[in-house]
């Protein structure tokens, strides 16, 4: 079973999900049953949806599912998210026999189960104690870069001049311990065999055939000029996930005013029908559970307030999602609602020169849709944006909705003194070493035959370093796993800049997580923190091939920085570890003058 998180980050549409016999592809959107999945009310997120998918976008809805019982045989287990079986070549896990075919040939038999777990394919060959063994997925498929997906041409591979046709028996063989491609073959019964290592590095351009442009999630073909590549079964860059996470903000100071508010494109017919008539509506609307808990009365009331008022910036189409999150965590004032909860906490006194506020978020609610995925590279390598051509869609016509997930959690925030920073900005060291990174960014973009700018500026990547050294250390103090720590970078300049930053927790459970995170927020406990993440900044276990990394030579990204010292887990930076310099924070083993905390 997958939690609803795991469908936007992990198995979802169109990545493969491994059973313990089988390999599964979940369906796109087309396939989807939509009966038992509810609608999440998140305009921000809606309408920056909008911008990337199209106009025609209706809603957000989280997968179908129902509550779990302790009945397996129960309305629950039938309900979920609809998969195909891919690859659809198997092989019998009986090395005797090894035979390599398609599912649907006939040559194995499906045994059924209503446990997912439990259903698996079988040979007949009778090999393994005279009971039938379990017939595996095929090691390997085929992928492009523009987000295709399909079965390795086992029989086109193994006979160099094409596919015989049928009536040819295949097997995958074996041999060695070592797992190595030069020690599997590919043989058929003609008495020709070939070593998948020949499907690998340069000479898979010569043995494998044009890509067929195959979205099995979706069943179709579409006509694609990209090289093929060999991926194992189960390879990590088989699938990666284009999805936009949002937090929900406060629209009104009561949380009955904030559930209207979040609900109000399915309350506006009530605000035009006369009291008596919508009092007696209001417990029909499918909304109704979570404003049941405030009574009609104070709904209705918060319905007429909610007509009355001028809409704000919320309720108009907004892709820009940081900077309404920006002004909420920068108000400096209290707020207590159930998906948004943040207090002012006194900046520590040895920080007060370049710290300006901290807030800590006790509860937060984020939301993030699913958007489409890519293969080969991942959407993080083009940084900023990602090539229509490299996207693959969610379903066959442009999405009316798209799948999301909502998660809870707490976070910190951070927001430095703007003054300090555009101090920091204008030294003459510091400018030189932004232009030492903009040739690298350049460099980079034009080695992936992309157009020059979208540089993030120089405020960016000083604010990411910190993140990063920072999540570091709190790991090792809140008991979250590092990979389970997230982080929010705002960083910009123009008319209303922004530098601050949030580290947050999320969990898919209905209460999100247990206070760790905050409580390390406090004034007596972070500013200890800062001190000894900046000071395990300033060596790196790899210095001091680390510190003295040009970006430029070979179009890299980042600066001093490495696995050793700040790369966190992809689960955890909203930039794929790019754009990251410990020089811009510290005085290192090589560089000095630039760093915004040196002495």
């Amino acid at each position: 079973m997958l939690r609803p998180n795991q469908l936007l980050h992990t198995y979802g549409i169109g990545s493969v999900a491994d059973l313990p016999s089988l390999s599964i592809m979940p369906l796109g959107l087309d396939h989807w049953d939509l009966s038992q999945s509810t609608v999440i009310s998140e305009d921000r997120l809606l309408s920056a949806m909008r911008a990337k998918v199209g106009d025609q976008l209706q809603s957000l809805r989280l997968p179908p599912h129902l509550p779990e019982t302790s009945d397996p045989y129960a309305e629950w287990a039938r309900v979920g998210v609809p998969v195909t079986l891919f690859p659809g070549w198997l092989r019998c896990s009986d090395i005797r026999c090894s035979r390599l075919a398609r599912a649907d040939s006939g040559i194995f038999e499906l045994l059924r189960s209503h446990l997912p777990d439990r259903v698996r394919y079988v040979h007949s060959c009778r090999g393994n104690g005279g009971r039938r063994p379990t017939a595996v997925p095929a090691r390997f498929v085929l992928a492009c870069g523009n987000g295709h997906l399909d079965d390795f041409p086992w029989s086109y591979f193994v006979h160099r001049d094409g596919d015989p046709g049928a009536g040819h028996t295949l097997k995958l063989l074996e041999r060695g311990t070592t797992g190595e491609a030069a020690n599997i073959f590919v043989a058929c019964e003609c008495e020709k065999a070939r070593p998948l290592s020949e499907a690998l590095g340069v000479q898979a351009e010569q043995t494998l055939p044009a890509c067929r442009g195959r979205h099995p999630h979706l069943g179709t073909y579409e006509p694609c000029d990209a090289s093929t590549r060999t991926l194992a079964l189960g390879a990590t860059n088989s699938w990666f996930a284009m999805y936009l996470p949002v937090f929900s903000l406060p629209r009104a100071e009561q949380p009955v005013d904030q559930v209207v508010a979040e609900f109000w494109d399915k309350l506006l017919v009530l605000s035009t029908l006369d009291e008596a008539t919508a009092k007696l509506i209001l417990p029909t609307q499918t909304c109704w559970p979570e404003l049941e808990p405030y009574g009609v009365d104070r709904v209705w009331a918060a319905i007429q307030r909610r007509a009355r008022a001028e809409p704000d910036d919320d309720d108009r189409d907004n892709v820009d999602v940081r900077r309404p999150e920006w002004r909420a965590f920068t108000t400096n004032t209290r707020t207590e609602l159930p998906d948004f909860t943040t207090r002012p906490e006194p900046v520590p006194a040895q920080h007060a020169d370049w710290l300006r506020n901290v807030v800590l978020a006790p509860r937060l609610r984020e939301v993030a849709a699913l958007y489409g995925f890519t293969r080969i590279d991942a959407p993080e390598w083009n940084v900023l944006d990602t090539p229509d051509q490299r996207r693959a869609p969610l379903s066959i016509d442009a999405p009316i909705w798209l799948p999301c997930a909502e998660m809870r959690g707490e976070g910190i925030f951070l927001r430095f003194e703007e003054s300090r920073i555009v101090e920091w900005e204008h030294r003459p060291a510091v400018k030189q070493r932004e232009q030492l990174l903009i040739r690298a960014h350049d460099k980079w973009r034009a080695q992936r035959q992309l157009p020059p700018g979208q540089w993030p500026g120089l405020r960016y990547l000083l604010l990411h370093t910190f993140s990063h050294v920072l999540i570091r250390e709190l790991a090792l103090e809140c008991g979250y796993s590092a990979a389970g720590i997230g982080e929010r970078v705002y960083a910009w300049s123009d008319e209303d800049p922004a530098a601050g930053v949030l580290l947050y927790t999320a969990a898919p459970d209905s209460e999100g997580t247990l206070g760790g995170l905050v409580s390390l927020g406090r004034t007596d406990r972070l500013g200890p923190l800062i001190e000894r993440a900046l000071e395990s900044a300033r060596l790196c276990s790899s210095d001091p091939l680390c510190a003295e990394h040009d970006p430029t030579v070979h179009g890299r990204l980042s600066a001093a920085a490495c696995h050793a010292c700040l790369f966190a887990a992809e689960t955890s930076c909203d930039r794929g570890n790019q754009y990251l310099d410990r020089a811009l924070l510290v005085d290192t083993l090589t560089d000095n003058g630039y760093g915004f905390f040196a002495p």
